[in-house]
């Protein structure tokens, strides 16, 4: 089939059994599309989510939704969160996913609505030449049970207590929120995204128990348990969902807590490449981990979406900036970061200083990836001598960026 016999639309209520269908069968769940079903409608937003249309049927679908997600210095900021993108299996390498990344920028641009794009990956390679750049990594922690901290971990005087499902949720919201306001990466949540994050479905649990809540004054961890034993004992495991503390005391309390989960062997733990659990172990080898990609940031116009945020120093450089896929943004851009931290972007005749791409850009803008990194890769050229180095100190935050919530 040629490409001119593809149209696009954006979908309605009705489509949602259609458009869940298509998403878990390209995501190897065809056995649980009732179930897709009911989880997606908690977020489905029809009127920013479309379709790919062929010979009456679905080829390929996105959504976006409506979602805020923390930058440095400002906050939560509006963020488009790119999700449910799928092409069926009959349509693969016919442009179907390069007419819904381009309907979807190009919509924003011709709109503007949310100057950044977001999403997660489940193929990192696919993105960058759509001008999604790998902003955040997360670590997998494999912690061995009732490891001991070492002398001196404060724990406060707080106790941790267990809160059914039914009585949490307004206990932990705020405790959320509080972190999510200033926690770098972290996502702003609705109703309906708090929903589907502590969906507790049987598919969800992969044989593990449903949502445990251990709450904290400052703090909570969402977690389940599944049970195993060796001819040595129990060797169950807990596994955590999310572990969010707004101090160092809620945190190790909380740690501690899932460390003596009786008959546990493991915790299973993801946190962010700064997370400090491993110095609070004697034995920080006890916490074997592994790195993984996160949350990928697409600046859908640099001009709006790079002032969203503020910087760390003072910084006056002339970018040259390319960008195939969403042509607007390719030139030159005088980059301008005052003694407050605050950006401007204006369009520039003057020589580069530095040479990049909208790509790269979206890797550092939440501080997770350094520009002299970039630089040192091939990624980011120097025209100037200091510029790369000005500019990366400018792009640093206080602590690295962490997205734990998949989207």
């Amino acid at each position: 089939m040629a490409n001119d016999d593809y149209s696009i639309r954006p979908l309605t209520g009705d489509d949602l059994p259609e458009f869940s269908a298509l998403l878990a069968k390209a995501f190897l769940s065809d056995d649980n599309v009732d179930s897709m079903v009911e989880s997606e409608r908690l977020v489905f937003e029809p009127e920013r989510s479309l379709a790919v249309v062929a010979e009456g049927r679905f080829a390929g679908v996105g959504q976006i939704l409506t979602r805020s997600v923390c930058v440095p210095g400002r906050g939560q900021t509006p963020v488009a969160a790119v999700t449910s993108v799928g092409v069926a299996t009959d349509h693969r390498r016919r442009g179907v996913l390069t007419r819904l990344m381009r309907a979807q920028l190009h919509g924003l641009h011709e709109s503007g609505a949310e100057p950044i794009a977001a999403l997660w990956a489940s193929e990192a390679a696919i993105y960058g030449r759509f001008g999604y750049g790998g902003a955040t990594d997360f670590v997998s922690y494999e912690i061995t049970a009732k490891t001991p901290f070492r002398p001196g971990v404060d724990l406060g005087v707080d106790r941790v207590r267990e809160l059914p499902r039914e009585e949490v949720l307004p206990v932990i919201r705020p405790l959320y929120d509080r972190y999510a306001a200033t926690r770098v990466g972290m996502l702003g949540r609705g109703d309906g995204h708090w929903a589907y994050h502590l969906l507790d479905s049987e598919q969800r649990r992969a044989g593990a128990s449903r949502l445990r809540f251990a709450v904290h004054p400052d703090g909570y961890a969402a977690y389940r348990v599944k049970s195993a034993w060796t001819e040595r004992g129990p060797d169950g495991r807990v596994s955590v969902r999310e572990l969010v503390a707004n101090t160092p005391q809620a945190y190790a309390a909380l740690v501690r807590h899932l460390l003596d989960v009786d008959l546990i062997g493991w915790v299973d733990y993801n946190a962010g490449v700064d997370d400090p659990l491993p110095l609070l172990l004697q034995t920080p080898r006890a916490a074997g981990c592994s790195r993984y990609d996160g949350m990928f940031v697409r600046l859908v116009d640099i001009d709006r979406a790079l002032p969203t945020r503020s910087y760390a120093s003072a910084v006056d450089v002339v970018l040259e900036v390319a960008d195939e896929f969403c042509p607007w943004n390719a030139g030159r851009w005088r980059f301008t970061v005052d003694a407050g931290g605050a950006a401007e972007v204006t369009r520039s005749t003057d020589e580069p200083d530095v040479s990049t791409s909208t790509t790269d850009l979206a890797a550092a803008f939440l501080g997770g990836t350094r520009v002299a990194t970039l630089a040192a890769a091939g990624r980011v050229r120097e025209h100037t001598p200091g510029a790369v180095a000005a500019l990366s100190a400018a792009f640093l935050g206080e602590r690295e960026p962490v997205c734990l919530e998949v989207f």
